[in-house]
């Protein structure tokens, strides 16, 4: 059943909740709604009270101009706060940064696991990322979510002949649908690199995820935000890439919140 919760702006954000036990919300990525997640829900559902939601702009959440990094942060104590005041978290991609911040601005997260916060640029040093936002805001405000979603995908690093054949195929609507949200996970990466005197500040138990098949810059950034949060470990999942496998992520994330 959908449910609502109104953030400190008035936005309201959408979400499920699945299972009983102590809350864990799961924070998407980029073209994420609160189905993404797919079959990692029910398997977490057998231990946790898991909350999926509509990052703002997605889904039946709504959204309000301007955009700011520190409103998801709000959204998501909002969401905190309806699952009874303290939470477990897991954030994916851009999702995860949101959660790193949100940690960092001390939210009541008890637990927190990233899986590859997209810090792309740690290995290439300032400016990696110069022009990419500016490219996907521009295709955007020509109304042409076809090329600003492209755009997007090509500067994570994805195969250009992977990007071609991606309108082809069926959940590519899907996508487009929420395009106009890319801006903002371009904005909660900012330059690329780890914020690491923000995330010093993080005070709970935090698990660095990382696909052992993923590109460099992954392993690279969660080791990065590994050292730069106190206490924090890391972990590689081999065999697995920036999408990872339910299978495979639910028995990890099982044992560090358990």
């Amino acid at each position: 059943m959908i449910q609502t919760v109104q953030s400190a702006d008035g936005t309201a954000i959408a979400y499920e909740k699945s299972g009983t036990g102590i809350a864990l919300i799961i924070v998407g990525g980029a073209f994420n709604t609160r189905q993404s997640p797919g079959a990692l829900v029910p398997l977490l559902a057998e231990h946790f009270s898991v909350y999926a939601y509509d990052r703002r702009g997605r889904g039946d959440s709504t959204d309000m101009a301007p955009y700011a990094p520190e409103r998801e942060v709000e959204d998501l104590a909002a969401l905190i706060a309806a699952a009874g005041g303290a939470a477990m978290v897991y954030g994916h991609s851009s999702g995860a940064v949101l959660a790193l911040f949100a940690a960092a601005s001390g939210l009541p997260i008890t637990r927190l696991a990233a899986y590859e916060p997209p810090f792309t640029a740690e290995e290439h040093g300032t400016g990696a990322l110069e022009g990419w936002g500016a490219g996907v805001q521009s295709a955007l405000d020509a109304g042409d979510r076809d090329q600003a979603a492209r755009l997007f995908l090509l500067g994570t690093g994805a195969d250009p002949a992977r990007v071609a054949g991606m309108s082809g195929m069926p959940w590519w609507p899907g996508m487009l649908a929420i395009a106009h949200t890319l801006p903002y996970d371009i904005a909660l990466t900012g330059d690329g690199l780890v914020p690491a005197g923000r995330l010093a500040g993080i005070g709970v138990p935090v698990l660095l995820l990382v696909g052992g098949d993923s590109p460099p810059w992954a392993a690279t950034a969660a080791a990065a935000v590994a050292r730069a949060v106190p206490g924090a470990t890391r972990i590689t999942l081999e065999g697995q890439d920036h999408n990872v496998d339910a299978a495979s992520l639910a028995p990890v994330l099982i044992d560090f919140f358990g």
